[in-house]
């Protein structure tokens, strides 16, 4: 199968967007949800900053501060020297006792990017999403966004002390919205909500985060009002000693083909190295897998998808259709974005029709 990635990749830079945070850098453009709307394409970039530090054995973890009812954006000062923290991972301070994490070293929210040909984008000067409540104090990642006829959802990682969750927001002009807090607990991520009702059921992709027996895999769940999620079932496991052997969840928002629910979702091996695979679900019981692609269909190769804040990572969190082309948007190396195009023909040749493996175990 062949992958044409865009000549300009990555579409989006840190270089492109200037800091919202006075004495902030923006450090990461990525991960972006994507929805049309009046004849744009429109990219839901997460957009991190990271606090500027004049001291290099000071790492300054950004926090808002909701303890005035206000959202105050609020620096704690870390020494580098501390016993207690573990500073080895770029993205976040780990206490080394209790192997938790116990800040972040950059704070997320969303821009609007839009675009009239889907590559050539530009960028809101204002966040369209920043935190607004206590259980997104540490950021808001990585949106996805379903149409349903004239109402776009907005599912996205709430990050704060208690852990992740996902919040859900509405909205039908991307000006205004409305904000219907949090549809799973902690700890959970990688939400996409199917584009319509099956059955009579709205169905989501999620992906739990065991701690203990279990690892992080796709489950399923439906729901009658898009607000409370029930009737959870495994879907798609690991696999042992393959690309797809350290983690997995969903990815874009998966759309209709006529052989069923097309979801290409991210994996990642025990190297942390993403990748981008593809399963087929059926068209009336989405919780019932049809085939998937044995190898990635997507990989990291090209240096911006390889050397980054995060090195080796390929991520989406949305696609378009337009006729056989899907259009991929997808972050890179936890830096910036790009696109890349795939023949829907050629993807779905691509999958194997044999029993998928479930789970391989605790």
């Amino acid at each position: 199968m062949e992958v044409n990635r865009f000549k300009d990749n990555p579409i989006i830079t840190p270089d492109d967007v200037s800091p919202y945070h006075e004495s902030h850098e923006v450090i990461g453009v990525f991960n972006a949800g994507i929805a049309e709307y009046k004849g744009e394409t429109l990219m839901l970039l997460r957009v991190a900053e990271r606090p500027l530090s004049q001291n290099n054995n000071i790492v300054k973890a950004p926090i808002i501060d909701f303890s005035n009812n206000e959202n105050t954006l609020k620096l704690i000062e870390l020494d580098r020297k501390n016993p207690a923290y573990d500073f080895s991972d770029p993205r976040t301070v780990r206490l080394r006792q209790k192997e938790e994490t116990a800040f972040l070293t950059s704070l997320s929210y969303i821009r609007l990017a839009r675009s009239k040909d889907g590559q050539n984008f530009t960028v809101d000067e204002q966040p369209f999403l920043y935190p607004e409540a206590e259980l997104e104090a540490w950021g808001i990642e990585d949106p996805r966004v379903t149409q349903i006829e004239d109402t776009y959802y907005i599912q996205y990682s709430a990050v704060s002390e208690k852990g992740v969750g996902v919040g859900l927001i509405s909205t039908k002009d991307f000006n205004s919205y409305e904000r219907h807090g949090l549809i799973l607990h902690p700890e959970n991520k990688d939400v996409a909500i199917f584009p319509e009702q099956i059955n009579g059921k709205y169905y989501a992709l999620h992906r739990p985060v065991p701690k203990g027996i279990g690892r992080p895999e796709i489950w399923i769940a439906e729901s009658d009002n898009l607000l409370h999620w029930g009737n959870h079932k495994h879907l798609l496991g690991l696999r042992e000693g393959s690309w797809d052997s350290g983690r997995i969840g969903g990815g874009a928002v998966p759309f209709k083909t006529d052989k069923g629910w097309l979801e290409i979702y991210h994996a990642a091996d025990t190297e942390d190295r993403y990748c981008l695979g593809a399963v087929l679900l059926d068209l009336d019981n989405p919780a019932k897998v049809l085939a998937k692609t044995d190898k990635p269909i997507l990989e990291p190769k090209a240096d911006y998808e390889v050397n980054g804040f995060f090195d080796q990572v390929v991520f989406t969190c949305g696609v378009t259709l337009q006729d056989d082309r899907i259009r991929i948007y997808y972050g890179v190396a936890d830096t910036s974005m790009a696109l890349a195009e795939i023949s829907l023909k050629e993807l779905l040749a691509e999958l194997t029709y044999e029993k998928v493996p479930e789970s391989g175990g605790i």
